[in-house]
């Protein structure tokens, strides 16, 4: 990530117009972008959508093959603040190694959850031998009050799951149908993947204090009879009691949503940060070397390092 993000360049409405009595729905588009070495695609942020509650980024990775010679993903050591990394792993393996010890392999229907708070550097790697990689990667801001709280690392191996009208829900985090997830949260929200075997049409309950958006990760989607490509980010806004959606045969779709979050957010690389100079002192740290992020001795690598910062520090 190697873009400044903040409230003056991307929409920020919560509420989706209504055009003859029928609530209309926001389509984002996405960009692609490479990570350690996987295309993919990049659908927050962006021009046209800045946050959906505090889930600030969103990256889909996949379904990627790997032939040959090719090693899969490989990021290397690099830090981030004033955030939540959430990795939902549909398919194939990899290894994240932080700098407070942890290493963890995460597999198909696990979460990975790192909480960077005031800083924390990891790595990233499909496991040796593994050809797939499907996954989708989220960024959730901390809120002001939270922003440095003690960075840490929690795996989540079993998650709510259930199926209803031939779709399969796994719930990732919060609270949803009367479930909740045991991931750690600072501010309210939702995750939910829904996949389905078949063509299926279901109504899902939402909360009107919720910002909303859904992203089809594979198969078409249709929402109150607008249709939505797989990558494309339908933002449903807030007010909303319910919504009905169309998965086809062998869809996948993700569910985001949460309390719109009323604080300036901004992001340059891998940092987010409530101001310009939270975000600029992080990075001279990165680049000084500095013990704030710490180290991971057994990865054979260089360390990423950051673009100059496109602001006077």
């Amino acid at each position: 990530m190697s873009t400044l993000v903040d409230d003056r360049d991307l929409a920020s409405s919560l509420d989706c117009p209504v055009v003859e009595g029928r609530r209309l729905v926001q389509h984002v588009t996405p960009r692609t972008a490479d990570v350690g070495g996987i295309p993919v695609n990049r659908v927050l942020p962006s021009r046209q959508r800045r946050l959906v509650g505090a889930w600030c980024f969103l990256d889909h990775a996949g379904p990627a093959v790997f032939k040959g010679d090719a090693r899969g993903l490989r990021v290397g050591p690099h830090p981030h603040i004033g955030l939540q990394t959430f990795t939902w792993m549909i398919a194939g393996e990899v290894l994240h190694r932080d700098s407070l010890g942890n290493r963890q392999v995460i597999r198909p229907g696990q979460v990975n959850l790192m909480t960077a708070g005031r800083g924390i550097s990891h790595t990233e790697e499909s496991v040796s031998g593994e050809t797939r990689l499907h996954a989708a990667q989220l960024w959730i801001a901390l809120p002001e009050a939270d922003r440095r709280t003690d960075p840490r690392f929690d795996h989540y191996p079993d998650l709510p799951s259930w199926e209803e009208q031939g779709v399969a829900f796994t719930l990732l985090t919060g609270e949803f149908a009367g479930r909740r997830a045991p991931t750690l949260a600072f501010s309210p929200l939702v995750g939910l993947d829904l996949a389905s075997r078949e063509a299926s049409s279901l109504r899902l309950s939402l909360r009107q204090d919720f910002e909303y958006g859904v992203l089809p990760l594979e198969g078409e989607l249709v929402i109150e009879g607008d249709r939505f490509a797989p990558n494309e980010l339908a933002y449903l806004g807030r007010g909303r009691e319910s919504v009905t959606l169309e998965l086809s045969e062998g869809g996948r779709a993700i569910l985001i949503g949460g309390e719109p979050l009323d604080e300036e957010i901004l992001i340059w690389w891998n940092l987010v940060g409530h101001s310009k100079a939270e975000i600029a002192e992080a990075q001279r740290d990165w680049e000084a070397g500095s013990e704030r992020f710490g180290r991971i001795p057994d990865y054979d690598g260089e360390p990423l390092m950051p673009p100059p910062l496109p602001w006077q520090a």
